[in-house]
């Protein structure tokens, strides 16, 4: 909402008791008169000039020009008769918050036109009174030019600031989404895989109770180990202070398979140290998901690990004899994630759907190293 102080500017180096003396200034031009109708018209005059520029303030559309239109014509007329000019103040400092650029150009030059004019012409009818005010005069002619110009200039820095301010909000309430969104992966990912062994030993402990109570205590013990362990997981992503080691995730993967009673084989030629730490978590990320979906879903007897380096690139691939026809549906949010997560390295996801099998192969390109090297 406009309030009538918003017709002063702001932030433009002139201080509202200067724009108020503009105000009262015309007074003086107009009273210098002797003719009771010329002071009567002069009057008239600017109260007009105040109530079509708080008209045209407070305008929109093709009103706004006609009211600047009709402040020109009164800014001729106050120029011709008393020699007051500084009406073009006022004006330069309105035409400068026309939005429009089409608009602001246009009323600048005929602004610009109209104020020389009446001002070359006043010389001809009043040379004394005009040369007297010079100095004001050629003030008010940089005022006119420069006054419009900065106050266009600021209103479209200030536009362009609220946009990259409304931007800024909009990027930090997606930022929200986005952690909420990996949140949720990582307490997938992290939780799953010790919940699904958590499920194996304790199913595996319930039928050994009656027949192998030394063995059941045994499941039993590796129940709570690892819960402690997707306790201390839990603790250690939500305090972010997790980095998550190929070794340890190998590791944790062959404890899986080992509760499951599925066989495997680990394969892993690589330098561990080299590894970028992002590409690291990625890849640990994707070996837990992909082992998780094996003992799952896959029904397997068998699944072979792979992790190699090469020239070029870092492979993983995951590979199992089990059903072998899941569909992406079936995999659920674990693929999802590895796709995401992998394209923040721009890894590549391959799956392999045979009925013989089901294998996953991931590549990650050696880029971030070369970069980091250098």
């Amino acid at each position: 909402m406009r309030h009538w102080y918003h017709i002063f500017p702001k932030n433009t180096g002139l201080s509202l008791y200067i724009w108020i003396i503009f105000c009262v200034l015309p007074f003086y031009f107009i009273f210098r008169s002797t003719s009771i109708w010329e002071i009567s018209v002069g009057v008239a005059i600017t109260l007009l000039f105040f109530a079509i520029y708080w008209f045209t303030f407070n305008s929109h559309g093709p009103l706004v020009y006609i009211g600047l239109s009709l402040e020109f014509i009164i800014h001729i007329i106050m120029t011709m008769l008393y020699g007051y000019v500084y009406f073009a103040l006022f004006t330069a400092f309105f035409i400068g918050n026309i939005r429009s650029k089409a608009g602001f150009i246009t009323m600048y030059v005929i602004h610009l036109v109209v104020m020389v004019g009446a001002i070359t012409a006043g010389f001809f009818l009043n040379y004394t009174m005009f040369l007297n005010q010079l100095p004001f005069l050629i003030v008010m002619v940089l005022g006119v030019i420069l006054i419009p110009i900065n106050r266009y200039n600021r209103l479209k820095q200030e536009e362009l600031e609220e946009q990259l301010e409304d931007a800024n909000r909009k990027i930090a309430e997606l930022a929200i989404i986005e952690e909420r969104h990996r949140i949720a992966r990582d307490l997938h990912d992290t939780l799953g895989q010790k919940l699904s062994m958590i499920g194996l030993k304790s199913e595996l402990a319930a039928k050994l109770i009656e027949k192998d109570h030394i063995s059941a205590k045994k499941e039993l013990q590796d129940v709570q180990g690892a819960a402690r362990n997707a306790l201390k997981e839990v603790r250690e992503m939500v305090s972010n202070m997790k980095n998550i080691r190929l070794t340890e995730e190998l590791a944790h993967v062959e404890q899986l398979l080992d509760a499951a009673q599925i066989k495997h084989k680990i394969i892993a030629r690589v330098d561990y140290p080299s590894i970028p730490t992002l590409i690291e978590n990625v890849l640990s990320m994707c070996l837990k998901e992909a082992v998780t979906n094996v003992v799952k879903h896959s029904q397997a007897k068998h699944c072979t690990i792979k992790l190699v380096e090469t020239k070029k690139d870092i492979k993983l691939q995951v590979a199992d004899d089990g059903i072998g026809n899941l569909s992406e549906k079936e995999f659920g949010n674990g693929l999802y994630g590895m796709r995401e997560r992998l394209s923040f390295i721009n890894g590549a996801l391959l799956i392999d759907k045979q009925s013989g099998g089901f294998k996953v192969d991931i590549a990650v390109p050696k880029v971030i190293r070369q970069m980091e090297e250098v």
